[in-house]
């Protein structure tokens, strides 16, 4: 006898339907799983054979043939185990098949029967909306993923024999609802604060101006001196996410299967730590069936590269394009994929291999050669995108014990949503949101000097023999603190701050 059941797969961040045929016959006992299905799928077979024996269920000794379609798309993953198991019961008369039609159907097996979560929900519930059928049958702990998409009915179950027995009397159960907007403010909180952090006022300052402005920033700094403390702060200042903006995050990473069960939906930053051995394909994304790298997982929120010069050439370069574009591109023969990446980058070195390259208090064992070496490493083109570089010097002993109250990062974000409510009104007619996205036509049009400006902006440019790409970033950065305390125009302390920012691009550092 032949079943049909309907599920989805998830290709890239999107989802596609999937009809499952399961035709049982006459023949030597054996299970074939046809439709370019990958290993996971392949080994369904042994997980559904124990759980429907281990609910309770009879396993045909016949001849069982399992077909995916679209049979031209590589399918993946083990949410394919429930519907599959649910179509050999139908074919063998073991439930009614005709239930099987009113709904969408996921979820991976353990061999007792319970079901287990799966990846790729939300996407999967955002499709089923604009699909005929409505309802689907899931794990229990997948519901609240699933019932973020209100226009559908999410009906999270926990075993092989419960959801045979909802198929044939689905009126004793209720869909699962959520309380989206209730859900989005209850789970909006940060851990980490910026008073945490004793000293070092010149990199918060310096952060702050990143933030406001939405630009890239590198820190330069001896081992131990706090670059990684500060950067994990940094989702804390930033203005919080739309909703909107927490699907499109909360997508991402349910396709990549690192959204945490618990909240269903993520309120918060994104901050991402990969480290420095971090391939190419796993930082902006890859595989056979693309999925979303680092990049794409920092959406909305901060990528933090420590050890910058220690990534590999290759995985630096590749971030070019996504920087400029907010997204990166991944092509394979059959299909391209766009993953959204638009990302604060934040970046931290040392000054030297040693660490200790200018330090007062310890000596640098580096030689010329060897310091150049150390940051040629990274490339102009890759310097080229970042606007803040900010010297972080080791704390002090007198900074550290101080029992001063320090700023929390509430009263910091709050000069920040200043600040970027300043730059969306004055950009919104070209489409963008904050200092840094400015071509160079709207920096020419935006950051207008005054005579003594224009010459503090000259001798900076000859005396400390700033490249042709310092300009333009230092007239952005000087918009975003004059934005910041609410300056029309740019005065020269802005610009003389501005200009300290470029560590990078002078000399006596090079």
């Amino acid at each position: 006898m032949l079943a049909k059941v309907l599920s989805f797969g998830v290709f890239g961040i999107e989802a596609y339907p999937i009809e499952i045929e399961v035709d049982v016959s006459i023949g030597l006992p054996a299970v074939n799983i046809i439709g370019l299905a990958d290993t996971s799928i392949k080994e369904s077979r042994e997980r559904v054979k124990s759980a429907i024996k281990n609910s309770g269920f009879d396993w045909p000794a016949e001849r069982i043939t399992i077909s995916l379609t679209p049979s031209d798309i590589k399918k993946e993953g083990t949410g394919f185990d429930l519907p599959i198991a649910l179509g050999i019961l139908a074919a063998t008369e073991q439930i009614n098949s005709k239930s099987l039609k009113n709904y969408c159907i996921l979820g991976e097996l353990s061999l007792d029967g319970a079901l287990r979560p799966t990846k790729g929900i939300l996407p999967i519930s955002i499709a089923l909306a604009k699909f005929r059928i409505k309802d689907i049958i899931l794990p229990f702990k997948n519901a609240k993923e699933a019932a973020i998409v209100s226009d559908i009915s999410a009906w999270p179950l926990k075993t092989l024999r419960q959801t045979t027995e909802f198929l044939n009397n689905p009126q004793n159960l209720r869909p699962f609802k959520l309380d989206l907007e209730e859900l989005f403010k209850h789970t909006a909180d940060y851990s980490l604060d910026f008073s945490e952090i004793k000293g070092q006022y010149a990199a918060k300052r310096a952060l702050e101006v990143a933030v406001a402005g939405g630009h890239n920033l590198l820190f330069i700094g001896p081992p131990g001196s706090g670059k990684t403390m500060l950067a994990k702060r940094i989702a804390t200042i930033m203005p919080a996410l739309k909703l909107e903006e927490a699907l499109e995050v909360t997508k991402i990473h349910s396709v990549a299967g690192t959204l945490p069960i618990k909240e269903g939906i993520i309120s918060t930053r994104p901050f991402r730590l990969p480290h420095h051995t971090i391939s190419d394909s796993a930082l902006v994304g890859g595989g056979t069936i693309p999925q979303p790298g680092e990049i794409s997982l920092a959406h909305h929120g901060v990528l933090f590269l420590d050890e910058l010069p220690e990534f590999q050439r290759n995985c630096l370069e590749a971030l070019r394009q996504p920087l400029e574009d907010g997204f990166i591109h991944i092509s394979r023969i059959t299909k391209s994929f766009v993953f959204p990446a638009s990302f604060m980058l934040v970046c931290a070195m040392n000054p030297c291999k040693c660490g200790h390259y200018n330090d007062p208090k310890s000596s640098c064992r580096c030689t010329p050669n060897q310091v150049h070496s150390y940051r040629s490493k990274i490339s102009g083109p890759l310097l080229d995108r970042i606007d803040i570089h900010i010297e972080v010097p080791a704390a002090r002993y007198q900074e550290l014990s101080s029992n001063l109250p320090a700023e929390t990062s509430a009263q910091i974000k709050e000069r920040v949503n200043k600040a970027r409510a300043i730059q969306r009104e004055r950009l919104k007619d070209a489409g963008i949101l904050c200092s840094a996205q400015m071509s160079h036509k709207q920096v020419r049009k935006f950051c207008i000097l005054g005579k003594e400006e224009g010459e503090l902006l000259k001798m900076a440019m000859t005396e400390l023999n700033f490249s042709a790409r310092a300009y333009d970033k230092i007239l952005k950065v000087s918009r975003t603190i004059a934005d910041l305390v609410g300056a029309e125009d740019i005065k020269t302390e802005h610009l003389s701050e501005a200009i300290q920012y470029r560590s990078l691009d002078r000399d006596f550092f090079l």
